[in-house]
């Protein structure tokens, strides 16, 4: 076998596989993200790797998800200091001034809004695409195109901070996912992976990254 270096469309058609793979680095899966919606060729050869990849997770055995949520609250938003004794009778009469006022508030606010649109995943070809919106409250993902992979498969969605290790957010089974969770800054990065039913066995992605969005601002 003899080492001749790739032709310009081969090296397009690993980059492709590399992607469907995700073991590309997150610049590097942001320029081809970039590329996919300005190339129309080259989004061919990345739909033609996922179908070709789709069955590659069928082996695995079902694992449960690990719930990570309530350490990324503690580390976000750690728990203050207990306030003096001294303190307290104070502090129980202005926190109940306060919840009559909130009460107050609430009656006369109109409905809250839906929320804001703060990433949307798709593929290059439309056939699959979530969109994430952020309630106030809640991160809701909700697929608007495509449908579930079979039962043997699920889509787990992860967050990726900066320099970070990606997250599990949860399974979205059912098309739609609510997280309690505050709104993720703007740069962190949204991915969605084909895992085993019942999600990554390991705590991180495990089969193909199918679709990634940056948070907008």
């Amino acid at each position: 076998m003899t080492d001749t270096p790739l032709s310009p469309l081969g090296d397009d058609d690993a980059l492709a596989a590399e992607y469907v793979l995700g073991v590309l680095d997150l610049p590097d899966r942001i320029e081809i993200e970039a590329r996919i919606k300005s190339d129309t060729a080259f989004a061919a050869r990345v739909s033609a790797w996922e179908g070709r990849l789709s069955g590659l997770n069928d082996a695995f055995d079902d694992a449960p998800v690990p719930n990570l949520l309530p350490q990324i609250e503690a580390r976000l938003f750690p728990t203050p200091a207990r306030p003096k004794r001294l303190w307290m009778g104070w502090l129980s009469g202005a926190m109940a001034a306060l919840v009559i006022i909130g009460a107050a508030y609430l009656v006369l606010q109109p409905a809250s809004p839906p929320g804001v649109v703060v990433a949307e995943l798709g593929t290059a070809s439309g056939g699959l695409s979530y969109e994430a919106r952020y309630t106030g409250r809640q991160l809701q993902i909700t697929r608007v195109a495509g449908t579930a992979p079979g039962t043997a498969q699920d889509h787990q969605l992860w967050l990726i901070a900066p320099g970070a290790s990606p997250v599990s957010l949860g399974l979205l089974r059912e098309g739609t996912l609510s997280v309690d969770y505050p709104r993720p800054p703007a740069g962190w990065v949204l991915a969605i992976s084909v895992e085993p039913a019942g999600g990554s066995p390991t705590g991180a992605p495990t089969g193909p990254v199918i679709l990634t969005a940056e948070i907008s601002a």
